[in-house]
């Protein structure tokens, strides 16, 4: 009788420990969530964008600010170099302090073609910050995105772009860049 007790509370042990791991799994293969915030910068000379903040623990606290700026853009060049992103990338309204970590990369998304570039910041209350800025152009209008929390700046720069690149925040950008 003891015996089978044991066998019994082994099999619910074993049960419970690979319900959880599947769990785990599957909620780690569903990628990040990103859930959307309200835009928190001040209005300046573009209309506000979207921003976006990831949860889970997978995230380390990554916020994703976008925004077409429409006429903006070099409209033979497109995004050519670093000085550009450093420009139109939107890092100095989550702060004046940021600095570049590297020269930037070209990067694609969807159609457009651009800039990636990664920082180091400080937040006002002092915290560091990696961001990730990604400017990319379609004719002479522009798209920028900024990544910006605790994760690498690649990191941050993969989990972007995977969302951008999302049926609904693909359509939202043509509308955006066509004006509508």
């Amino acid at each position: 009788m003891q015996r089978a007790a044991t066998i019994l509370v082994a099999v619910i042990a074993l049960s419970a420990l690979s319900g959880v791991g599947a769990y785990q799994m599957t909620s780690s293969r569903q990628g990040p969530h990103w859930q959307e915030i309200a835009w928190p910068f001040p209005r300046d000379g573009w209309p506000a964008g979207r921003a976006f903040r990831c949860d889970g623990r997978s995230c380390d606290g990554v916020e994703l600010y976008v925004r077409a700026k429409r006429g903006f853009c070099n409209c033979d060049r497109g995004v050519a170099d670093d000085e550009e992103v450093d420009r139109v990338a939107d890092i100095d309204l989550i702060t004046p302090r940021f600095t570049p970590m590297a020269h930037g990369d070209g990067v694609k998304l969807g159609d457009m073609q651009g800039r990636v570039r990664h920082y180091a910041l400080t937040l006002p209350d002092g915290t560091p910050r990696t961001v990730a800025a990604i400017a990319v152009s379609r004719r002479c209008d522009l798209l920028v995105a900024v990544a910006q929390g605790r994760a690498e700046a690649r990191t941050a720069q993969h989990m972007a772009l995977a969302f951008l690149e999302t049926e609904p925040l693909a359509a939202w950008t043509i509308a955006a860049l066509e004006g509508r």
